[in-house]
């Protein structure tokens, strides 16, 4: 059913009723034998797979996925006159069995919220409204309400309008729920990032909050090889491990403005795939000297699940969430100005050298 928002972003569910909830506490997410090393194609989730999905689907509705037309990588971008209207879609992913397991919907509306500005803001593009797709076997008024009070929190914490959203209640299709939505945009022509780094340039980053809503397939298959999500957490402030699984994603409109004035060339949302993101900067070689320590949560996923180095900067943003590439001459200046730090630099790429080889990662001794 359609559902709208007020101004004020009230939400407004026109249907009422119960859910059953069936995933359990997280003990059944059970995986292979603990001293196996454990990979995010092992936990379900093949990166090279789904790429290839994307590509073909690209292909299907007749765009070329290799083509180099000046299009973001982070947003549709539309024509429409004197600007943009960029739209760009996505959702919280199986974070969402975390708090389904715990009980706790309250925080996944943030979630579904920055994953889709925090892309926008890669794009160089403002967001200025949202609207949601909940599906849902049963509908259930207390989940609901937790859900659109994280939705109301995201879009104030991203200065955004929640202008409406559609419940579909699909007990064939769906066991549980699933969040996902679509934010809008407005650019001027001129204020879209180029999106490519040059060699010399700097990069700046800027400080996750945890894990955001990617890789939770991963993290959720080592943290209960030998624990549930109810089991106190031995790091941090956290109540649970679930708890720490469900931190927010942080979001980073904040830092739309202060990356034009600097005259940021191209940004990277630290989300799937982690830091081979930086490879949407172009085919250069990226230096990352100074990157933010990772939040204790990616050590304990790590040891728990025997996970490689180089899976987890694969899969997660280790503790920085956000990259810029600027001209170093600006790159202090934009740390400063917004919390953030200069973290690297960009080098000429294999390609740049005549070799077949594009984009690489240099970060923490790993090359990605």
């Amino acid at each position: 059913m359609a559902r709208g928002f007020g101004r004020n972003g009230a939400f407004l569910l026109r249907r009422r009723g119960s859910t059953h909830m069936t995933e359990g506490d997280g003990s059944d997410d059970e995986g292979p034998d603990g001293d196996d090393e454990l990979t995010y194609a092992d936990a379900g989730v093949d990166i090279d797979a789904s790429e290839a999905a994307t590509a073909a689907l690209i292909g299907a509705v007749g765009s070329d996925p290799e083509a180099d037309d000046g299009a973001s990588d982070y947003a549709g971008l539309l024509d429409i006159g004197d600007r943009y209207l960029a739209l760009a879609t996505d959702g919280v992913g199986t974070k969402l069995l975390v708090a389904e397991a715990l009980g706790d919907y309250s925080t996944v509306g943030i979630d579904c919220i920055a994953m889709n500005v925090n892309d926008l803001v890669a794009a160089g593009v403002r967001p200025v409204a949202f609207v949601d797709y909940l599906a849902v076997d049963e509908p259930d008024e207390a989940f609901a309400e937790q859900v659109g009070e994280g939705l109301a929190r995201g879009a104030d914490l991203a200065d955004i309008e929640l202008v409406g959203g559609e419940t579909a209640v699909m007990p064939e299709v769906v066991r549980g729920l699933d969040l996902a939505g679509t934010c809008a945009g407005l650019a001027a022509k001129d204020g879209v990032f180029d999106g490519r780094a040059e060699p010399g340039d700097a990069l700046v980053g800027w400080r996750s909050s945890g894990i955001h809503s990617n890789g939770l397939t991963l993290a959720r298959e080592a943290v209960t090889r030998d624990h549930a999500y109810a089991d106190p957490c031995p790091f941090g402030d956290y109540e649970t491990l679930g708890d720490a699984l469900l931190e927010p994603t942080a979001i980073y409109t904040d830092l739309l403005d202060p990356m034009r004035s600097h005259g940021v060339r191209g940004a990277a949302h630290v989300t799937g795939g982690g830091w081979t993101n930086l490879d949407r900067l172009g085919d250069r070689r990226y230096v990352v000297e100074d990157a933010f320590d990772p939040q204790p949560v990616f050590e304990f996923v790590r040891s728990e699940g025997n996970v490689s180095d180089e899976e987890m900067y694969r899969t997660f943003n280790m503790g920085t969430g956000f990259v810029a590439a600027v001209d170093p001459d600006a790159a202090e200046s934009l740390a400063t100005a917004t919390g953030g730090r200069v973290i690297g630099r960009v080098e000429e790429g294999a390609t740049d050298a005549g070799a077949d080889e594009g984009a690489s990662v240099e970060i923490r001794g790993l090359e990605l």
